[in-house]
């Protein structure tokens, strides 16, 4: 079972072919037995918050609520997928905020694997930031 996120904005998630899969779906660790049984739509849940903790150092506003994280893929034995972008290919934190990503929401309990994935397609922009975002930049 993977639940999907819905991105914040409102418009849709770029879709992957079916053909493709993710490292994370397909080549996974195998849980452990004391890993604890956790409902995939409180993980994502959990993920999503994580996310609206993280912020790019130049922006005051979440990476999540900037429209950055394009899904959020919950895949069997707590395995997180997400696919995210940055305001712009030669952004100051390419390397760094990914990282972040993974980081913290490996620290969430239960997590068993996380996968970041960077794209620039479709390139991020404005339209892609929620309500409460474009307040706060006076947008």
């Amino acid at each position: 079972m993977n639940t999907d996120s819905k991105r914040p904005g409102g418009r849709p998630h770029p879709q992957k072919p079916a053909s493709e899969e993710t490292p994370s779906q397909s080549a996974a660790p195998q849980a452990s037995s004391n890993a604890p049984t956790i409902d995939p739509q409180q993980l994502e849940n959990q993920v999503v918050e994580t996310l609206k903790t993280i912020f790019d150092p130049e922006i005051p506003v979440s990476i999540y609520d900037m429209g950055l994280i394009y899904e959020v893929k919950i895949y069997p034995i707590n395995n997180v997928y997400i696919l995210m972008t940055l305001t712009t290919p030669m952004c100051p934190v390419a390397q760094s905020l990914p990282q972040e990503v993974e980081e913290k929401v490996r620290a969430i309990e239960g997590v068993n694997d996380v996968q970041v994935e960077l794209t620039f397609d479709p390139p991020w922009d404005i339209s892609m930031m929620t309500q409460e975002a474009r307040i706060e930049l006076g947008i």
